[in-house]
C-alpha cells in the first residue's frame, strides 16, 4: 500500500498567482509558511519556519484568487509532487509542490477578511458573512503539569 498526503496549516506567504491552463481551467499558486517552536535540551526557546509552495486547480483556485491575500490563514490538503525541468542554461531544476485536493479558510482577522469555510472537489460558494462564527478553543494561560493528566 503505498499513500501520498500532506497537510499543511499556516499563512500565506505572497498573494496567490493566478493563471489559466489553455483548457480555460484556473490555475493558483502560493507559498505557505509553516512554524515550529520547541524548547532545546538548555530550555532556550527555538522557531523554524518552513515553506511549502502550493497548487490548487479549478474553482478553488477562483476562490482561493479571490478571497486569500498574503497572510492569510489556511489549511491546505493534497498531494506532493516533484517536477523537474532545463533553464536556459541547461541546468536541471526541481521543485516540489503540494497539489491540492481541498482547502480550508483559516479564522478571519477582525474587520473582513477571507470568509472561513471547506472548498473540496467541485468547491461550494463561500458561506455568508451573516452565518455563525468559527467556534474556536479557548486555552489555560497557566501551565499544564502533565502528571495532572488522568491518562
Amino acid at each position: 500500500m503505498y499513500l501520498n498526503k500532506a497537510i499543511v496549516i499556516g499563512n500565506i506567504t505572497r498573494d496567490p498567482e493566478i493563471k489559466s491552463l489553455p483548457s480555460g481551467i484556473k490555475v493558483a499558486s502560493f507559498s505557505v509558511a509553516t512554524n515550529r517552536v520547541w524548547k532545546d535540551k538548555n530550555g532556550a526557546k527555538q522557531e523554524n519556519v518552513d515553506y511549502h509552495n502550493i497548487v490548487v486547480f479549478g474553482k478553488q483556485a477562483e476562490i482561493v484568487g479571490q478571497y486569500m491575500k498574503k497572510g492569510s490563514s489556511i489549511l491546505v490538503e493534497g498531494r506532493m509532487q516533484t517536477r523537474s525541468w532545463d533553464d536556459a542554461g541547461g541546468v536541471k531544476k526541481y521543485r516540489t509542490e503540494i497539489i491540492t485536493d481541498r482547502i480550508q479558510f483559516g479564522p478571519r482577522p477582525a474587520g473582513g477578511g477571507a470568509p472561513s469555510g471547506s472548498y473540496g472537489g467541485a468547491a461550494q460558494a463561500p458561506e455568508d458573512n451573516n452565518k455563525k462564527a468559527m467556534d474556536t478553543i479557548e486555552y489555560p494561560e497557566e501551565e499544564i503539569n502533565p502528571e495532572d493528566i488522568p491518562f
